[in-house]
């Protein structure tokens, strides 16, 4: 995997990696556990410029994630908005969310669920309709240079989603793809985020960063 740049200063601005600034308004979306949040949290030592989302309800993500309540009050400590019940294909219609403009969006390993096997046409299907409705919203909700993150697994069958022709339908640019090490962010813990093993981790194996623009 690649080095990690890790954690760094530039006078009253903490960065990590080369991604994210605590200078900018930052959306995370679908954040499961909010493990991801909790990570650039304590990087920036604040989270007041920060929004993580939920597609689940508070009471359901305290029953099946083990870290939730830990999370959500680390993120509550730093400042953090957090907002459950959000969903990624109508979230620039949310009340609370409708006036705002981000320099990212952030939306980590997107899934719709295991209703057939990974590599069945159908599956992968959702898996598009997803991330289209994804896009369609997270770009009304761009400042002018802002970016769209998605974390994705680029291995077979996950290649077949075709995210960068999925950003070009949506008008958006493929600004770069970048190989993305879970390790180069301490606490983040990848969950499946749906079925029976909801709580559990998988390996990320190939994955990439793809960053988008208008």
């Amino acid at each position: 995997m690649g080095e990690c740049s890790s954690v760094h200063n530039d006078g009253a601005v903490k960065r990590i990696e080369k991604y994210y600034s605590s200078s900018h308004k930052i959306l995370f979306v679908g954040e499961g556990d909010f493990s991801f949040a909790v990570c650039l949290a304590k990087a920036f030592g604040t989270a007041e410029n920060m929004i993580a989302t939920s597609f689940d309800y508070k009471d359901v993500l305290m029953t099946d994630y083990s870290n939730a309540k830990s999370n959500l009050k680390e993120l509550e400590e730093r400042r953090c908005t957090v907002l459950h019940g959000v969903d990624a294909h109508t979230m620039n219609r949310h009340r609370l969310l409708r006036l705002k403009l981000f320099d990212r969006v952030v939306f980590n390993f997107p899934h719709a669920g295991f209703t057939w096997k990974e590599h069945n046409d159908y599956q992968i299907e959702l898996h598009q309709e997803l991330v289209r409705g994804f896009m369609r919203s997270a770009t009304k909700m761009l400042t002018e240079n802002g970016e769209i993150h998605i974390t994705h697994k680029t291995t077979y069958p996950f290649n077949r989603w075709e995210i960068v022709e999925l950003g070009k339908e949506n008008g958006l640019f493929l600004l770069e793809e970048m190989e993305f090490d879970r390790w180069c962010y301490p606490g983040y813990i990848n969950r499946r985020g749906s079925g029976t093993r909801i709580n559990d981790t998988f390996p990320v194996g190939q994955c990439s960063t793809f960053k988008f623009t208008k």
